[in-house]
């Protein structure tokens, strides 16, 4: 098990009362710290102009990585860029490269990347909902050009659908995109009838469904589509903010749903991908829950597949 991280990430400062604030990152990496005191972290690099562009237009590149204010810039309503921002988006898209070239090069078989700003909401050309690049996306192109993959699952289970990887993948049978997220939500995105070309699937749940809701929807549904698909990579969008203390949402999850999923995953590389899984922080606002989540999701991720039988 290999963690990805950079200091540079804790410096996109989105302003005073932002969700998105560096204490998230703060709180996930003390949290992993104190849990598992011998897990290897290294510094993640930068990615390169090349492999933001696989999957994002030159237009989106030079906004975000423009000579930074001498403050802060809203490129919308909720997402920032600040004098720290280029280096951190930089870094945590480089991040999901690293950890990926590591799974296939047979250095580790798992990675978990702590970075910010998250990603699954920037688009093509568009950086929104806190995101600036779309981490995972690159990350996923990566391993099609680079390793030749035919197969790539991304499983997205924070509670906002992201509507940018999607959007980046939907024509593209080589991905698998799977979500579940709470609806209504915001982007407004991600209905159970987008399909792109048969390679998205989407489970809604309503407001207060609850973690018995929330796992019959990944066996029934999502999990199944995984298992069909059967990925040569799987990477994972871990967003925590579906806890039931999240103050942006409504879902009523607890750290032992995400747990639960992650070693349904697991089971799922290991038969198919050789146990490769590489998964990035997203979402999560309340900083203990957070914490927890992500705690519990990497224990899941260290402990392995269950044992057959």
């Amino acid at each position: 098990m290999l963690g990805y991280t950079h200091p540079a990430c804790l410096e996109h400062d989105t302003g005073p009362g932002h969700p998105e604030c560096a204490d998230r990152l703060g709180a996930v990496l003390e949290a992993l710290h104190a849990a598992f005191p011998q897990m290897e972290w290294i510094e993640a690099p930068r990615a390169t102009r090349g492999q933001l562009l696989r999957v994002h237009d030159p237009r989106l590149l030079a906004t975000v990585l423009a000579p930074p204010p001498p403050d802060r810039l809203r490129l919308d309503p909720d997402t920032v860029v600040s004098p720290g921002s280029p280096e951190a988006a930089l870094r945590a898209v480089g991040a999901g490269v690293a950890a990926t070239e590591a799974v296939m090069h047979g250095e580790t078989d798992v990675a978990f990347c702590a970075v910010r700003p998250p990603g699954h909401h920037a688009t093509i050309d568009a950086a929104m909902g806190f995101c600036l690049f779309d981490n995972i996306a690159v990350a996923a192109a990566h391993a099609l050009d680079r390793f030749g993959l035919a197969r790539v699952a991304i499983v997205d289970f924070d509670v906002h659908h992201g509507n940018g990887t999607q959007a980046i993948f939907e024509q593209d049978p080589r991905v698998l995109y799977l979500s579940s997220h709470q609806a209504p939500l915001y982007p407004w995105t991600g209905a159970g009838n987008e399909r792109g070309a048969g390679n998205i699937v989407n489970a809604l749940l309503p407001a207060g469904a609850g973690g018995e809701a929330f796992r019959h929807c990944w066996q029934e549904i999502l999990l199944p589509a995984l298992d069909a698909f059967a990925p040569q990579l799987l990477l994972v969008s871990a967003g925590f903010d579906g806890d039931r203390r999240d103050p942006m949402a409504q879902l009523e999850l607890g750290p032992d749903d995400f747990g639960w999923l992650t070693t349904a995953l697991h089971a799922l590389a290991a038969r198919h991908a050789e146990g490769r899984i590489v998964s990035m922080l997203e979402g999560g606002y309340d900083l203990q829950a957070l914490g927890e989540g992500a705690v519990a999701h990497v224990a899941a991720l260290i402990a392995g597949p269950p044992a057959a039988g």
